[in-house]
């Protein structure tokens, strides 16, 4: 996608993009050999970086909701990438693609919905302290850094 295709990107197709390039790579990851994929200074695999990927949007999905209701967000408690689990580490299987599609898929549209129904003042001038809701879609965008981190195994 150019720059100027971007710039001219909706909130919300910021977000349901991001989650269309992760579960386009996800398709590739049921050739995944095991071979953990070191980025930075984290681990990444499959399951983490589906994981990662619905952990950043129902965070933010939670602080942009709060803002919205007037109440404070709730700060997360999530263990993020520092930490790869057991289930990190297992195959990732047809039946895992298919998780990954619905759980991404459900909240991809629901992030869709909200921005969508909020104006252009609320998404630049949002409630409460933090980004703006336009500058929260434009962060989550770059959830496909998980993605990215294990790549296309096809």
């Amino acid at each position: 996608m150019t720059e100027t295709e971007t710039s001219q990107q909706t909130p919300a197709q910021a977000v349901t993009g991001m989650v269309d390039h992760t579960l386009e790579l996800a398709a590739t990851w049921l050739n995944w050999d095991g071979t953990l994929a070191h980025v930075d200074d984290r681990v990444y695999t499959p399951h983490k970086a589906i994981r990662r990927v619905a952990d950043h949007l129902i965070d933010h999905l939670a602080e942009m909701e709060a803002r919205l209701a007037g109440e404070e967000p709730q700060p997360d408690h999530w263990h993020a990438s520092m930490v790869t689990t057991e289930a990190d580490l297992a195959p990732f299987t047809q039946a895992d693609l298919d998780e990954a599609r619905s759980r991404l898929g459900r909240l991809a549209r629901i992030w869709a919905n909200r921005l969508d129904a909020l104006t252009a003042e609320q998404l630049d001038h949002s409630p409460g302290e933090g980004w703006t809701f336009r500058e929260l879609a434009l962060h989550l965008k770059g959830s496909t850094y998980y993605a990215d981190s294990v790549g296309d195994l096809s």
